[in-house]
């Protein structure tokens, strides 16, 4: 199960930190695990905004590079996504999503992914 919270209003330029809480697994988040954050805006389908890959390697979309960073903190279980310099079109529903086997070209497609949160709404204003 995950839990993804953080989501709110807020002013365009503005910060805000998302998290994402795993359990009900044995081992909540393995070391081959991939761990992401996606996102949906209204009308739109879900966008890739980024992942830790196998505990190590981080990748982003190309619209969020150099203002959000994803993180993990494995004794939590529960992965961040912090999101600086935001923008309006950052509005969306921004889910976390969880895979136990994925391989690198497969990170960025949603469909890959066996387990979701039930999504944060982030919403920011101009």
């Amino acid at each position: 199960q995950l839990q993804a919270s953080g989501g709110g209003l807020v002013q365009a330029g503005g910060s805000l930190r998302l998290s994402c809480k795993v359990s009900g697994r044995t081992f909540s988040m393995p070391s081959m695990s991939t761990i992401a954050w996606f996102r949906q805006a209204p009308g739109k389908d879900r966008e890739f905004v980024a992942a830790i890959f196998r505990r190590t390697y981080e990748y982003y979309g190309d619209s969020v590079k150099g203002r959000f960073t994803i993180s993990r903190d494995n004794a939590q279980n529960t992965a961040y996504l912090q999101m600086n310099s935001l923008k309006p079109e950052d509005t969306a529903v921004y889910y976390c999503g969880l895979d136990d086997r994925l391989i690198l070209s497969s990170i960025r497609q949603a469909g890959q992914y066996d387990y979701w949160g039930q999504g944060t709404l982030v919403t920011v204003s101009s």
